[in-house]
């Protein structure tokens, strides 16, 4: 992993975008982190980005994790038995 100041980053972009592929560059200015620049190996790597730092995704995330913990989910082969029968896969008690 690199650490770098945004001012050298942008003076040596292209060094810095094929440093990524030994790790991660983290980008700062006055010190402190701003950004970090990560390789993608694929369009489906930078869509599992996307939506992994993405708000409404996360919420979505979050609010079903916190389902689960509270039992209101499924099993996970009562969610495919369902999916396959292209039934609804609401928890049963919703």
């Amino acid at each position: 992993m690199k650490i770098a100041p945004i001012a050298e980053i942008k003076a040596r972009f292209s060094a810095y975008l094929d440093a990524t592929k030994e790790g991660p560059v983290v980008v700062t200015r006055n010190g402190r982190t701003i950004a970090v620049l990560v390789a993608a190996e694929s369009d489906d790597e930078i869509e599992d980005l996307l939506i992994a730092h993405s708000p409404r995704p996360r919420r979505i995330l979050d609010g079903s994790r916190k389902q689960i913990a509270e039992g209101a989910g499924i099993a996970h082969e009562e969610f495919w038995r369902r999916a396959d029968s292209g039934s609804e896969c609401e928890p049963a008690n919703s």
